[in-house]
């Protein structure tokens, strides 16, 4: 437990760290927006629950896809399409920016040790 709670502390500040670039601020955003969006198209075409629909464009953002929910219209699977190669990138480079934000942290530390 103590494992998982050290892992949250450097997470959010790796997050408050990569917070200060510009870059990571706009693709946060870009990536809460493409979850809302999703998140709203999904439930409204597919007619599955708010929380299903933000599981599903979190598990397709981050290339999970257990494949428990799919989409079954035709508009569905190609927005479907679309939304994975424009949320994949945008996962990656926020993924990126927080790698990088936790490296640079330990590595100011072991040039002032």
């Amino acid at each position: 437990m103590s494992g998982l709670v050290l892992a949250l502390v450097r997470l959010f500040g790796a997050v408050r760290r990569a917070y200060e670039d510009s870059e990571f601020r706009v693709l946060l955003l870009l990536m809460i927006t493409l979850l809302i969006s999703g998140t709203f198209f999904y439930a409204h075409h597919e007619e599955w629950s708010y929380i299903d629909a933000l599981y599903f464009c979190v598990m397709t953002m981050s290339t999970i896809g257990y494949g428990d929910l799919t989409p079954t219209s035709s508009l569905s699977k190609v927005f479907t399409i679309v939304y994975a190669m424009v949320t994949i990138g945008v996962f990656v480079g926020v993924a990126s920016k927080l790698a990088s934000a936790m490296l640079t942290k330990k590595h100011k530390h072991s040039v002032n040790s």
